[in-house]
């Protein structure tokens, strides 16, 4: 753990605050295998996501009005819905778009984040303190009654959706970079820097973002599954991609009046969300495990 309350070569406010111990030599055990299942099913997860095709045969679209809502069998291995279309090719083809919006969300956030971030640490007291009072403002209101706003005024799609969700995720990355950045420039190899006449842009990229970035990935990772799952509700509301696009949050929407003659339309979509999810949280845990140094 390092801490510092110095004044700092790169300007602005002192802070006294810690940074993430990281690399601390300690042994690292082999991940368990619950580790392992979740990355398998990840790795599974993308696979359908960039090529669909090698999962599910046929296509997602494809309707026969003789064999709607037949129930998961050797035929139709999830069962089909309301339009006799095949649910396994659905839910595989619906990866992609649901994954974008996750991913998409997130890195939209971490970026937007790590710039306001970077600019309330680097920017002077005055700055820093507009900067800070208009996180603190996003992150007091409610969540999903922000991204309803946002979709209300740009309109429903995929890429508004991404944008909704990262709105109100991107502050949250922003405390933590500025966090960082706080610490890392009272750091001796900063001070170092400075002194051999740096620029403040080099020592930005040289240092400051390699050494903020390690906590920054492992909240980016796990908060993927907290973005699915934003952009799957929204989805169920009505307001991500449009029918007949497969994705997760719209199939489960769909399935929802048919539940008590076909609850295979609605189940199998909340359990492919489900399992990504979880999976995205335990291998974002074990992460921070290794990035904390700890082994167990």
């Amino acid at each position: 753990m390092t801490s510092a309350a110095d004044a700092s070569p790169l300007g602005g406010a002192p802070v006294t605050t810690a940074v993430i111990a990281i690399g601390t030599g300690r042994p690292r055990r082999i991940p368990r295998p619950g580790v392992w299942a979740a990355a398998l099913f990840l790795a599974l997860v993308a696979l359908a996501a960039v090529a669909p095709g090698l999962v599910a045969s046929g296509t997602p679209d494809a309707a026969d009005a003789a064999d709607a809502l037949q129930a998961p069998g050797a035929a139709h291995l999830l069962g089909t819905d309301a339009n006799g279309r095949d649910l396994f090719a659905r839910i595989v083809f619906g990866a992609a778009p649901s994954l974008l919006s996750g991913l998409g969300a997130t890195a939209v956030a971490v970026t937007a984040g790590t710039a306001l971030g970077l600019l309330a640490a680097l920017g002077g007291r005055v700055l820093d303190q507009v900067v800070m009072r208009l996180v603190e403002v996003l992150l007091a209101l409610p969540t999903l009654l922000l991204a309803l706003l946002v979709i209300t005024v740009t309109g429903p799609g995929t890429a508004n959706v991404i944008l909704a969700i990262a709105l109100y995720t991107a502050p949250g990355y922003a405390r933590l970079v500025r966090a960082q950045t706080m610490v890392i420039r009272r750091t001796g190899y900063v001070e170092a820097a400075t002194s051999l006449g740096l620029t403040r842009g080099r020592i930005i990229a040289r240092h400051v973002l390699p050494n903020a970035f390690a906590p920054l990935l492992v909240l980016a990772t796990i908060e993927v599954g907290t973005a699915l799952v934003a952009a799957a509700s929204l989805s169920y509301l009505g307001l991500g991609p449009q029918p007949p696009a497969p994705e997760w949050g719209a199939m489960l929407s769909g399935g929802r009046d048919y539940f008590s003659v076909a609850w295979w339309i609605a189940v199998f979509p909340g359990v492919a969300i489900t399992l990504t999810v979880l999976s995205i949280t335990v291998v974002g845990r074990h992460l921070r495990r290794l990035v904390e140094g700890r082994t167990s």
